[in-house]
């Protein structure tokens, strides 16, 4: 089974943006976010490229799928 690492705390933080402004941002809840960036949920194509767009970050940086 494919590992799933998340890099999107690294990448909202160079952003100065917390996990409630993302949230709101993408149209998510804010626990959401906090799932994402423990590894826990896996997003959606369409959610993974609003949160890159976000944080103005490839996608491929955030989302790592090995």
């Amino acid at each position: 089974m494919a590992k799933f690492t998340c890099n999107l705390k690294k990448y909202r933080q160079l952003v100065d943006m917390t996990q409630e402004d993302l949230a709101a941002r993408v149209n998510v809840r804010r626990e959401t976010i906090v799932r994402l960036e423990a590894g826990k949920y896996n997003p959606s194509l369409k959610l993974a490229i609003d949160i890159a767009r976000a944080v103005q970050a490839p996608i491929e940086d955030i989302f790592i799928f090995d």
